[in-house]
């Protein structure tokens, strides 16, 4: 099939075009810049790239219909974030594709309040970027039950994979705590490290995304949580950091009122925005409608990714 996604040499395109590629699809890439994905594989070679910023005004309208001219037969929106733009794909797409898959996020949900939470559970997003994201999946959902539009939505947790940071153990991106724990030096979480973070590896969404074309008729006008298959509290996860450092974790707890102050005020907004989520999500529908077989465990995920990081100099 003729497969076109649109943001698709980012964190998942970079393990997605590769599987889509190795099992027969043609397939479009259109990103803001003609660019090299994550990780390097021979399967780019076939892949056409297509240079269109989504976001200049001269597309605005007709970003859509650009993307209809191109006849797929699928649409991966990976960088879709609000309903007006979901609603401008799906007037140009209606009639002309056959799914449209929508990369959605675990923020929509709000904090946790069952876990682990299902798709089922309503959505209260605290933060724009969940807000936009939410409005974007309702709207889909609906043009789904009422007209039929063939949409599916996947909500994949914190992405980690070689090549960038994952969320730390403290809940921001500062590579210096892995630093602190490779070293054996002693480590300051918030409050007592009882939130949870939910980490999936890129080529476990990647597979979903793939999975979901397969069982296409199964999953249209359904959404999907695609994490790894259990969350980490902060706490459990830097001591799990130090046993594979081979240096136990030496870790200090503080109120949140005095923590923030010990941290740069990005790293402080990331944390607190992960711990009023603290997210922990069932795979249980991914795993029926698609199976969904996530590869990686979530401190699995990450010791790849930070082993990288290290192999490059990223971690002192």
């Amino acid at each position: 099939m003729r497969i076109v996604i649109i943001g698709g040499t980012g964190h998942v395109g970079s393990f997605l075009v590769p599987r889509l590629v190795r099992v027969g699809h043609q397939v479009i890439v259109v990103s803001r810049n003609v660019s090299t994905p994550y990780i390097n594989d021979p399967a780019w070679d076939e892949v056409k790239q297509i240079a269109i910023d989504r976001t200049n005004p001269a597309y605005e309208e007709g970003f859509g219909g650009r993307i209809a001219k191109m006849k797929p037969d699928i649409v991966i929106d990976m960088i879709c974030f609000d309903k007006a733009t979901a609603e401008q794909m799906v007037r140009a797409l209606e009639g002309v594709v056959s799914h449209y898959l929508f990369c959605g996020t675990i923020w929509v949900y709000g904090h946790s309040v069952i876990v682990p939470a299902d798709e089922e559970r309503s959505r209260k997003p605290l933060t724009d970027y969940g807000i936009g994201k939410a409005e974007a999946e309702s709207f889909l959902l609906k043009e789904a039950k009422e007209n039929d539009f063939p949409v599916t939505i996947l909500h994949p947790g914190h992405i980690v994979g070689p090549g960038w940071r994952p969320v730390n153990p403290a809940g921001h991106l500062n590579v210096d705590v892995f630093s602190k724990l490779k070293n054996g030096e002693e480590i300051v979480l918030p409050n007592l490290g009882m939130e949870t973070l939910h980490h999936v590896h890129a080529d476990d969404v990647a597979q979903a995304f793939e999975l979901a074309i397969d069982h296409g008729e199964a999953c249209k006008g359904e959404s999907f949580n695609i994490v790894s298959p259990r969350a980490l509290s902060m706490l459990g996860y830097a001591e799990l950091m130090g046993e594979w450092f081979g240096k136990p974790a030496r870790i200090k707890f503080l109120p949140w009122a005095e923590w923030e102050k010990t941290v740069a005020e990005e790293d402080a907004v990331i944390t607190w925005d992960h711990l009023i989520h603290s997210p922990s999500y069932s795979i249980e529908k991914a795993k029926r409608l698609l199976q969904y077989k996530p590869k990686y465990s979530s401190i699995e995920a990450i010791q790849e990714s930070v082993d990288w990081l290290i192999k490059h100099k990223k971690i002192s």
